[in-house]
């Protein structure tokens, strides 16, 4: 098995993410989270939909290259990004009513580990530097769908665990789960594997997943 680059994982996972995205035309209304799924944005293909970001930006579009930025107009993550057509714009209590009432979506958050009950965690690691939940669980609870987007394993080790140890942002929330060697979603109460990476044999990927997880024999490749 090779080992990837931090920026070809990052750039993978964000990928993935996006292909399953375009492919659910059931979500039109998108939020994105700091870190790894800011960088959706970037691969997004189909019409009609839409970024949000908790700022109240509607219509975020990619990152801003050299010479494009707006200092008004970021992302979660407070980084440069474009406008798409028909962006609007809200104050932040519009913006997380959007969240609260159910009119989004899916988010895309990242994530330090997720269980076999499609429990998350993401919004500290006790002892760490963290000033709060931000907008995590209003996102989780609000989205009718919940996408994490994270690399496989971090300093900590596993990150799809049998159990999460560390404290939960929400428990069964998750849908789907992208990472650098994998696409899963959650169904039926049982992990299954949609996608996998081409340099990783299914056995070699159960080695490093902790969860349990269902795969057909002939499972397609993600995108690299």
């Amino acid at each position: 098995m090779r080992e990837l680059s931090k920026e070809e994982k990052q750039i993978r996972i964000a990928k993935n993410a996006a292909a399953l995205i375009d492919g659910d035309e059931s979500c039109s209304v998108i939020n994105l989270g700091v870190g790894i799924p800011t960088l959706v944005a970037n691969y997004l293909t189909r019409e009609k939909v839409y970024i949000m970001a908790e700022n109240g930006m509607v219509g975020v579009g990619p990152m801003a290259a050299a010479g494009q930025a707006h200092p008004d107009l970021i992302n979660a993550g407070r980084q440069p990004v474009l406008e798409t057509r028909g962006c609007a714009y809200m104050d932040s209590a519009e913006s997380f009513g959007m969240i609260r009432g159910g009119h989004v979506d899916m988010t895309v958050l990242g994530a330090f580990e997720v269980d076999e009950e499609a429990s998350i965690a993401n919004w500290i690691i006790p002892g760490g530097k963290q000033l709060g939940v931000g907008g995590a669980m209003d996102l989780i609870c609000g989205a009718r769908k919940v996408l994490a987007a994270m690399t496989h394993t971090g300093k900590n080790g596993l990150k799809l665990v049998k159990r999460c140890s560390l404290p939960l942002t929400a428990k069964g929330a998750v849908d789907s789960v992208v990472t650098e060697y994998g696409v899963f979603t959650f169904r039926d109460g049982k992990l299954h594997l949609k996608r996998i990476a081409p340099e990783i044999s299914l056995e070699e990927l159960r080695r490093i997943t902790e969860i349990e997880f269902e795969a057909e024999a002939e499972t397609p490749l993600m995108l690299v």
